[in-house]
């Protein structure tokens, strides 16, 4: 397994949502260590890797929102060390602003570099607020969307996929597609963090079947399939993985005092034990997938759902590498 990318990530950063399926669980207390002292270490691990292995990519971010008190700043800094947030925002769960205060807001990042800026909606505005946990924001994302649109700052908007809302979704691609988003696409939620509880909703080819053909073009049927039609679909093992730092109050010093290429080591480690534990998809389609199933996942997704159940029935106690609460890895 090639280790391609490196990400370093502080959760230190507040959201104002609560998203039903956030993928970090979210309950309004911060867990990520001091932003200044993560972005040190960040700055050093950085250079490190442009030294030493320079075919690494790097990204460093903060979460769970990009409402950082000196976004502008930080904008910089990300673009110093060549890192993709410098150019891109996740724009959802900031605070409220005035249209005029937006208008500002929006100008300056576009003015500071910031290419594209994503939103996420989850339905009609009632349906909307109450999955974000926050009355307003449908209406304040769709002031986003204007703004956006006046000041010339390119916005792509994901719309997310539920049992619930599916009767829902053609209006409202109607109406975002009014403002000229320069990409709009629907997904069905991931099964990580929250995500995990809404398996009762989870979109179905029988919701599908409710979206007009100029909607349904914007699922991606390569990458979303029913569980059905995965387990017709040849499985290509991956060969590569993106592993992520997270720093907390508790791991930061440590990881300070570790050489770099040790942390790697170290992660790529538990990674290895993850998956010499856990059997293969095409080994846990066998024992768990449903070949009548028609309900929509990704196919990291139908795996990772094979996974949890299999931990569980077998009692297994591992590093849960899937969990991006703490540092974890990705393979693809």
């Amino acid at each position: 397994m090639k280790t391609v990318s490196v990400n370093v990530m502080t959760l230190c950063v507040p959201c104002e949502n609560r998203c039903r399926y956030c993928l970090l669980s979210y309950d309004g207390k911060t867990v990520g260590a001091n932003y200044e002292r993560s972005k040190q270490y960040a700055l050093k691990f950085y250079n490190w890797l442009k030294n030493n292995l320079p075919d690494l990519s790097f990204v460093f971010g903060f979460g769970y929102s990009m409402e950082h008190p000196n976004l502008l700043e930080e904008i910089k800094f990300l673009q110093s060390i060549n890192s993709p947030t410098g150019e891109f925002l996740q724009f959802d769960g900031m605070k409220f602003r005035s249209s005029k205060e937006l208008c500002k807001f929006l100008t300056r990042l576009k003015e500071q570099g910031i290419k594209l800026i994503d939103l996420t909606f989850y339905g009609d505005r009632e349906y909307h607020d109450k999955f974000a946990v926050r009355k307003g924001d449908f209406d304040f994302l769709i002031e986003i969307l204007k703004t956006a649109n006046d000041v010339g700052l390119h916005v792509q908007v994901g719309l997310a996929l539920t049992s619930e809302n599916a009767s829902q979704i053609n209006t409202l691609v109607e109406k975002i597609a009014s403002f000229t988003p320069q990409r709009i696409f629907l997904f069905v939620p991931h099964s990580d963090g929250r995500g995990k509880s809404l398996e009762s909703v989870r979109f179905s080819k029988k919701d599908y079947d409710l979206l007009d053909n100029n909607v349904k073009i914007l699922f991606n049927l390569n990458k979303f399939k029913t569980e059905s039609d995965w387990l017709k679909t040849e499985y290509i093992p991956p060969k590569k993985r993106m592993i992520s730092f997270s720093l907390t109050d508790e791991n930061l010093e440590e990881l300070e005092n570790t050489p770099f290429d040790k942390a790697i080591s170290k992660l790529e480690k538990l990674d290895d034990e993850y998956y010499n534990i856990i059997p293969d998809f095409v080994t846990l389609a066998k024992l768990y997938g449903d070949k009548t199933c028609n309900k929509f996942y990704s196919q990291r997704d139908l795996y990772l759902k094979y996974q949890q159940r299999y931990i569980e029935e077998k009692g297994i106690k591992v590093y849960d590498v899937n969990d991006e609460r703490q540092s974890f890895t990705r393979r693809f």
